[in-house]
């Protein structure tokens, strides 16, 4: 017979409060207005601009998100 010890399993996460969930959504929500805010910044700007900044117009969204977009 398998004796299973629950004592050092790992414990479940813990739901996260109703405040907490809704504080997170809203700093999900600025974060992600502050980055399309850039994105309509960087498409303003000119391609000589954009040059000028090593940026080509394609590149933009890929820029603004290369901190959690891998590609």
């Amino acid at each position: 017979m398998v004796s299973i010890d629950f004592a050092s399993a790992p414990a479940a996460p813990r739901p996260r409060g109703i405040l907490a969930r809704i504080g997170g959504f809203f700093t999900d929500l600025a974060a992600a207005r502050s980055r399309s805010e850039e994105v309509a910044r960087l498409n303003a700007k000119s391609d000589a601009e954009l040059a000028r900044m090593g940026l080509r117009r394609e590149d933009i969204v890929r820029h603004v998100f290369r901190d959690i977009l891998y590609i």
